[in-house]
């Protein structure tokens, strides 16, 4: 007869999830050594509890499955609130196996009304009702949190761990997506627009970066004849065609702010056309706008389109091609070969003079330098924070899994646990994480050794103005002190090599490149301390 704690960590297996991040205490200690040693798992051990709740976002978010985090009761829970609210903001799938003490334990310290907390943080709530039911519960959450894109949290009262449980494997198989297309008078209208469109431009956004979405757009978008464009989370999905035109925002390049203000229609798919994508309404006025997306509460959410379609972005965009097809419509004729050469040709550090070596660091060219330096197939990672305009549009990667935003809820703190995610799930590249110097302090300093002992190949860049920079610039907007925003904070550099780090404190550019020129030769985790002038930090856009 099998026990329930080693029929857990059966159905978690059965179920697919081969690595595990999270913190044992009495809930699920046991449950986590079965995990481990009789299933092969890989279990990944945090400092906090919130740490291992994001590393799971981070992963799941690389490896486009549902990430995996298990704690105990009472304090381990509410430790993870902050991260469950950031995955459900994010929409992105995670499982969060919980212990919970006994319900006759009432008087014990951890004892705390579990399911309220996880509901109050807009993730989903699941219960483990008895040992027999495992096989059961486990793959109900795993399938709701696949789908509802969201974190669930599984409840696991302690008192079953040693009763006995007669386990059979009844894992959750994902079925084939069969979507459809539905005729309707939106996608007459939609298309109606495509059609009459002289300057169409086409958007894709992160509900359509899978590798056949993509590529049913980018030849829809070649058949109409229209350059392409990207949401920041799905920056970089067309990365090599000759009419992207990168980010559409307030990120976007001035070449592409300029072609996005002369669009007569833009047809998004799988993008929610929020405030920043839309440039705070700049790029929706006198506009068309179809909206096509696979989730019905998505359409509409930001900006009323003047069609919105449901359906699946890649068999959306392959039905709007036929009809254009069909009908004989030509294509609008905007991509051209000047218009190609426009776009190879445009520099967006033109006027940016290159650095003397002893130039104190800025962020405009040390990012630059950091774009050159790194390998193209890297996953960037960035935390929250004022310095995020040039990491946002400059970083570029392979493909939008490999670049990790973690600002859902506005926080600061995440970068450094989701470069962790990020980089067990992708071993064989090296994470770039930036961060500033309040996130590490916030989250980053007690990870990192997590980083160490894992040896894992990370690089974090601290942009250190020696602040909280973006009080620190309202306060000079307001011609205040913002002495109280100040901090005079630790040696990172010292501080991560304390924590079995290799660490490198930048001043100029030559200590920049110095730090770069050594990453080759560096195992394990990285921190670089670039010292930056609070007062001459680009604005976030």
């Amino acid at each position: 007869m099998t026990k329930t704690y080693e029929a857990l960590a059966k159905a978690v297996t059965d179920n697919g999830i081969d690595t595990m991040f999270g913190l044992i205490g009495d809930g699920n200690l046991y449950f986590v050594d079965s995990y481990i040693r009789d299933c092969g798992g890989r279990f990944i051990s945090a400092a906090n509890e919130r740490g291992a709740a994001l590393m799971a976002l981070g992963h799941g978010r690389a490896t486009g499955t549902p990430g995996c985090a298990t704690v105990t009761h009472g304090g381990a829970l509410t430790n993870t609130v902050s991260a469950l609210t950031q995955g459900v903001k994010a929409r992105t799938p995670m499982v969060l196996l919980c212990g919970d003490t006994a319900l006759a334990d009432r008087d014990n310290f951890q004892k705390i009304p579990q399911r309220q907390i996880v509901v109050a943080t807009g993730a989903g709530f699941e219960q483990l009702r008895s040992p027999q039911t495992i096989a059961e519960d486990v793959a109900t959450a795993i399938r709701r949190a696949s789908f509802e894109r969201r974190p669930i949290v599984l409840n696991i009262p302690v008192d079953f761990q040693w009763l006995d449980a007669d386990y059979t494997a009844a894992p959750y198989r994902r079925p084939s997506q069969r979507a459809l297309v539905p005729e309707s008078s939106d996608l007459d209208d939609a298309i109606g627009i495509i059609a009459a469109a002289r300057r169409p431009v086409v958007l894709a956004g992160k509900g359509a970066v899978d590798e056949a979405a993509s590529a049913e757009i980018s030849k829809f978008a070649a058949r109409l004849e229209a350059p392409l464009c990207t949401t920041l989370e799905a920056r970089d999905l067309f990365r090599d065609e000759p009419f992207n035109l990168g980010i559409c925002g307030t990120l976007s390049h001035d070449l592409a702010n300029e072609l996005l203000m002369e669009a007569d229609c833009i047809v998004g798919f799988g993008a929610s056309f929020n405030s920043w994508t839309m440039g705070h309404g700049s790029f929706s006025k006198g506009k068309r706008i179809v909206q096509v997306d696979i989730d019905p509460s998505q359409i509409g959410r930001f900006l009323r389109p003047d069609a919105g379609v449901m359906g699946d972005a890649g068999l959306t965009a392959n039905l709007f091609g036929q009809w254009l097809d069909e009908a004989e419509i030509p294509g609008c004729g905007w991509r051209s070969d000047d218009l190609a050469r426009r776009l190879a040709d445009f520099d967006p550090y033109e006027g940016i003079a290159d650095p003397a070596p002893d130039d104190p660091v800025d962020m405009k060219r040390a990012i630059r330098k950091l774009e050159e330096a790194f390998p193209r197939d890297r996953v960037v990672v960035t935390d929250g924070g004022r310095f995020l305009s040039e990491p946002w549009r400059h970083l570029r990667v392979e493909h939008p899994r490999d670049f990790l935003i973690t600002v859902a809820l506005g926080s600061i703190g995440f970068g450094m646990s989701y470069a962790i995610g990020a980089a067990v799930a992708k071993p064989d590249r090296k994470v770039l994480h930036v961060t500033g110097d309040g996130g590490f302090m916030l989250g980053g300093l007690g990870e990192f050794n997590t980083a160490v002992r894992y040896g894992l190949n990370i690089v974090t860049v601290v942009c250190n103005d020696g602040a909280y920079g973006a009080e620190h610039i309202q306060f000079r907007n307001k011609d205040m002190d913002p002495k109280i925003s100040v901090f005079d904070w630790p040696d990172f550099a010292r501080v991560a090599e304390s924590l079995g780090g290799k660490g490198y404190t930048v001043r100029t550019h030559e200590d920049l490149d110095t730090a770069l020129a050594g990453l080759g030769d560096q195992d394990g985790p990285v921190l670089i301390d670039m010292r930056l002038d609070p007062d001459e930090m680009p604005p976030l856009l």
